[in-house]
């Protein structure tokens, strides 16, 4: 059972990392402190999202690879 109740389930597919990180920056942007989980199969993901959250400050709540979600709270502090 998933613990982790998202806002919203947001599916990039096999969006490569460049297209990702400005999907998931609008997508966060507009939705400040939710958890949102995303599915992204692109291979580079599970290196390329952690990344991006340490460098925008954005929570990675959880990672599950087998089923290439990644659960993500959204910064409050949006400008």
């Amino acid at each position: 059972m998933d613990t982790f109740r998202a806002v919203e389930t947001y599916d990039t597919g096999y969006t490569g990392c460049g297209d990702l990180v400005l999907l998931l920056r609008i997508k966060l942007r507009s939705m400040p402190g939710e958890l949102v989980r995303i599915v992204a199969r692109d291979p580079a993901a599970p290196e390329d999202i952690p990344a991006w959250c340490r460098l925008t400050r954005n929570e990675l709540v959880r990672h599950e690879p087998h089923t290439h979600s990644f659960w993500i709270r959204s910064r409050t502090d949006w400008t």
